[in-house]
């Protein structure tokens, strides 16, 4: 079983998927503000990262979802809600199109959408080199953040990242989120959808969700959250 922390009592069961860069503990900074009376939270770590560094797998999208579905049926909850962020986000995708008589909605905290996020080449190297070289790394981040905050928290992320993934593992996940694409299925997610969009977004761009997710999801409700770049 992948390791996870759980946090309420509530009877609103959600399972929360984090992104690319690091573990389940980017989510901390909102744990003071949840209602843990209404909700109780799954946060769990895909096999690789920080407390399932040890579990082998195959790094893709469909078993980030497929071991969300085998947490949620080790836990015993029959419905639930997903959400997820970045690449967290498409893997929440995959899970609501996987099993809509069991998911009560989702929501996409700034997510790549189920196109998958298919980058040019010369972009395509940064992100790889990111996996081994700080600066590239660096650059992929201050982008993601729209370039305006101070460089301390574009090497708090990086820090946290090399200490709950090996560069190995963050490459795998790279092709996860790059080189897959469901859109085929888009019509079985039945749940409400929510994605939400950080305003400085320099990748899951206002321009790119408005364009993109409305063609995939006929009833999806999108939100900007102002003030904010990948990481709100």
């Amino acid at each position: 079983m992948v390791g996870h922390e759980i946090l309420g009592q509530g009877p609103h069961r959600v399972m929360v998927l984090h992104g690319w860069f690091g573990d389940h503990q980017v989510w901390k900074p909102v744990y003071p503000l949840l209602d843990k009376e209404l909700f109780t939270y799954t946060f769990f770590d895909y096999r690789g990262y920080g407390v399932s560094k040890d579990l082998a797998g195959s790094r893709n999208m469909d078993e980030m979802a497929s071991d969300a579905v085998a947490l949620a049926d080790h836990l015993g909850w029959k419905n639930f809600s997903v959400i997820g962020h970045s690449m967290g986000g498409m893997a929440a995708q995959r899970v609501a199109i996987n099993h809509p008589e069991r998911i009560r909605s989702v929501v996409g905290v700034t997510p790549v959408p189920a196109t998958g996020a298919p980058l040019p080449p010369e972009v395509l190297k940064v992100f790889e080199a990111a996996a081994d070289h700080d600066d590239a790394a660096i650059g992929v981040i201050e982008n993601s953040l729209g370039q305006r905050l101070t460089p301390a928290l574009a090497r708090q992320i990086l820090h946290h990242m090399r200490t709950t993934v090996k560069p190995e593992v963050f490459r795998h996940y790279l092709k996860a989120f790059t080189a897959t694409d469901f859109s085929s299925d888009c019509g079985k997610l039945k749940a409400p959808f929510l994605v939400l969009y950080g305003q400085h977004d320099g990748g899951v761009s206002e321009e790119m969700v408005k364009a993109v997710y409305p063609k995939l999801y006929s009833h999806v409700q999108m939100e900007c959250i102002d003030n904010a770049g990948h990481y709100p």
